[in-house]
């Protein structure tokens, strides 16, 4: 920068560059190359110092490890407790069911279909042959919570399931049976059939907040024992499997086999059950959902009482409340489930209950949505009292009765 502004001065002046200036820029540079090159040759015996031949160093980065979480105690006391699911399902099929040959005729002859079709009434000599009984396998993830052997896991992981074993960390397999299942939640309960004391682990008390870090533990692709970190990127997610949609949304990476293994926060307890992905290839892609631990409690203590779960019911056909409704029934904010339809002898209707109502409230709690409202009314016990506001005719009503059964279909 000396040698430029001097110059530009100079000629700014309108004076030419005179040798004395020109002996002054050059005594300039030199003197910079001079310092240079003593700055280099002391920045080269201090890397030699450092990391010469006899006096090798390893870098130390001061601070940095102990900011970034480890998980690595977490996983050596909760990892023993997640089990591999092995499932075996038996189908028995048919030739014709699968396409197979008609008894006397080779494949693809012409008057296969002509045979098939007297078959299936009953005429023809051809008949279908009988084949063997097929299996088939599918995998999945579990966990103890119990130490006498139950475990849970998710309900398409062991649906029609004619055998099921499980594999412990420790590479023990275990035959077990389905207690009960879920189809609504996707949650299903196992009990080892050989008795033993089993390490298990405990069910979070709270939601995780937005950004906790957790970790998912399970079977992905049959590896078993893997695990993954990430933190809880939402919650409440409705994915459109069924009207009691609200799981957690993690990071951490979820792959097919991870479903009925469980998410971990840092102190070793399961906010949630994995059980989907959100992905076009089928692969993890940053999206997965799990079932929230205190629909996991609920749920499990009624498929170990009573190998199923009873919700409420009132018998009501409801949808949103848009904006335009708000406005065209009175209502200040688009809030609460309009109902379409009560079901003739249905809770609702026998309470008085009927078409253009709409709840607002349970039991004093305020109705989001029809969503928030479905949710509410399931996790009464069938036959408990209950308070629901209406809005009708421009007013709130309380209206009182007690919650039916949820059929089971």
């Amino acid at each position: 920068m000396t040698e430029i502004d001097t110059d530009l001065n100079t000629r700014a002046a309108g004076k030419p560059a005179t040798a004395r200036s020109i002996l002054k820029r050059g005594a300039i540079v030199a003197g910079a190359a001079t310092l240079s090159i003593g700055l280099m040759a002391g920045l080269a015996d201090s890397f030699l110092t450092q990391h010469g031949a006899a006096n090798a160093q390893p870098i130390q980065l001061s601070g940095v490890q102990s900011q970034l979480p480890s998980f690595a105690d977490v996983v050596e006391q909760v990892k023993p407790a997640v089990v591999s699911v092995r499932v075996t399902t038996r189908v028995a099929t048919t030739g014709a069911e699968e396409g197979g040959e008609v008894e006397g005729l080779p494949p693809g002859h012409p008057l296969e279909r002509f045979f098939r079709r007297f078959e299936e009434q009953g005429q023809g000599a051809g008949r279908r042959q009988q084949q063997p009984e097929r299996r088939a396998m599918s995998q999945g993830s579990g966990f103890f919570i119990s130490q006498d052997g139950y475990v849970v896991t998710n309900n398409h992981v062991v649906a029609d399931a004619a055998e099921v074993q499980l594999v412990t960390d420790a590479g023990k397999t275990l035959s077990a049976k389905v207690v009960g299942t879920d189809p609504r939640t996707d949650l299903a309960l196992l009990k080892v059939n050989e008795a033993g004391s089993y390490p298990f682990v405990k069910l979070a008390p709270a939601k995780p907040r937005i950004g906790d870090w957790v970790m998912a533990v399970g079977n992905p692709f049959g590896l078993g024992g893997t695990v993954t970190a990430g933190i809880v990127s939402a919650q409440g997610r409705d994915i459109g499997s069924g009207p009691y949609d609200d799981f957690l949304q993690i990071d951490a990476a979820v792959n097919r086999g991870n479903s009925g293994g469980p998410t971990f926060n840092q102190r070793g307890e399961v906010v949630g059950v994995n059980t989907a992905i959100y992905s076009p290839s089928g692969g993890n892609v940053g999206i997965a959902f799990a079932i929230p631990a205190a629909t996991v409690n609920s749920v499990v203590e009624q498929l170990k009482e009573h190998g199923s779960v009873a919700r409420g019911f009132i018998g009501v056909q409801i949808q949103p409340v848009t904006a335009e409704i708000a406005d065209a029934i009175g209502l200040k904010e688009p809030k609460g489930a309009l109902i379409a339809e009560a079901q003739a002898n249905g809770p609702a209707a026998k309470a008085g209950l009927r078409r253009g109502d709409t709840i607002v409230a349970v039991n004093g709690e305020k109705v989001a949505d029809a969503r928030d409202l479905s949710k509410k009314i399931a996790t009464f016990a069938p036959g408990t009292k209950t308070t629901i506001t209406v809005w009708r005719d421009g007013r709130e009503r309380e209206i009182s009765f007690e919650v039916g059964r949820q059929p089971a279909a």
